[in-house]
């Protein structure tokens, strides 16, 4: 994961010295302006030349002469006027190039708006197809936002419409388990298993839709994180009890969070950890141990004894849809949880880190900073 974050730090540092260098080549000095504008002064210079000339043979054949110190006047006289000329034109279309430059610094939506001092025609007329452009950019924009508005209330009320099918189907279930004959009772325990995967997979598709609008839905507190440990466990006990895992919480800490959005991102470690534990036989242990450090930053680790992940795959684990060498053991994998558990820390300030050793079980770590000013983040 270290390796992961440096990717990102440094993509960002690139971007961060693009941006600034393109600032920089866009404020105007004079030597650039004069660099810009070296053609038109070769070409003048030229003129003047070939002018010059002419005149010069054109009075030697009427038989009189020019002579060199009248040459060199008219050659320094207009050499002044095209310095007058180019200092003019520098400070007339300097304002433009300062805009230039801060809306390059700047990086905003609106910043090309704020470039108004255009000199010349054609930086006029680029003026104008910015500030169309802006306007096509934004309707389509404004279009694509309510598109997404819409699908995000119909995944919404869609999963608030299944939970309640599901819960029928639980208590039903559970209904029947007590009252029927023991080969029935099996059955119907099955029922509720699935009942329970499709309330998580509802769950997670419903966090997953509210990431986008986060800072909505978001409340910081104070949490007795293993308060929170145990109601996770407690989710997810029936399952614990079918593979044979027995989880234990060890030690105490509290940190600042938002008790709701950390609950779904531990739920996810520990689905993953009773997932890969599953397919080992015996009986396993899962540990979720807590430790609260002297400065008031805490860590919560999630620690299985499953099947772990191969050493080469472990940089990707936080990936979307990657699933590896594991997925094809675990057929119901999604490759989502450690992602969406990513998300929801990077979110609130906290960093996430996964560990492994193939065979033996995987140890992934949530560590909560003393003091940290919660970034909401629109990614």
């Amino acid at each position: 994961m270290s390796g992961h974050r440096g990717f990102e730090a440094e993509d960002g540092a690139d971007m961060t010295s693009g941006v600034r260098g393109e600032a920089e080549g866009a404020s105007l000095t004079f030597v650039r302006f004069l660099a810009d504008k070296l053609p038109y002064i070769a070409a003048f210079l030229l003129a003047l030349v070939l002018s010059e000339t002419a005149l010069v043979l054109s009075l030697a054949g009427k038989g009189l002469a020019l002579d060199a110190t009248s040459i060199a006047y008219a050659f320094v006289l207009a050499l002044f006027g095209l310095l007058l000329w180019l200092l003019a034109d520098y400070l007339r279309q300097r304002a433009y190039f300062r805009e230039l430059g801060e809306a390059l610094r700047a990086g905003k939506l609106d910043a090309a708006l704020q470039i108004q001092s255009g000199a010349t025609r054609d930086q006029r007329a680029v003026q104008r197809l910015i500030a169309r452009q802006h306007e096509a950019y934004m309707d389509e924009l404004g279009r694509y936002r309510r598109q997404q508005e819409l699908h995000q209330h119909f995944t919404h009320q869609w999963v608030h419409q299944m939970k309640t099918p599901v819960s029928v189907i639980d208590l039903l279930a559970q209904q029947g388990g007590e009252e029927a004959a023991e080969e029935a009772a099996e059955g119907f325990a099955s029922i509720r298993e699935e009942a329970e995967r499709l309330t998580q997979g509802l769950d997670q598709m419903l966090y997953t839709a509210r990431l986008s609008k986060f800072e909505l839905d978001m409340h910081v507190r104070r949490v007795h994180l293993e308060e929170l440990a145990r109601e996770v466990v407690n989710r997810h006990k029936r399952l614990c009890i079918k593979h044979g895992i027995y989880p234990q919480i060890e030690g105490t800490a509290s940190a600042e969070t938002d008790e709701k959005w950390m609950a779904f991102a531990v739920g996810q470690l520990v689905t993953n950890a009773i997932k890969y534990s599953a397919p080992k036989p015996g009986a396993k242990r899962l540990y979720i141990r807590l430790a609260q450090e002297p400065d008031g930053s805490a860590t919560l680790s999630v620690r299985d004894e499953g099947i772990g992940i191969p050493p080469q795959e472990l940089p990707r684990v936080f990936d979307p849809f990657f699933t590896g060498e594991n997925g094809r053991i675990v057929g119901e994998s999604t490759g989502m949880g450690l992602y969406l558990a990513k998300l929801v820390c990077r979110k609130l300030g906290h960093t996430i880190t996964a560990a492994s050793e193939q065979g033996c079980g995987t140890t992934v770590t949530i560590a909560f900073p003393s003091r940290t000013l919660h970034r909401i983040e629109d990614r």
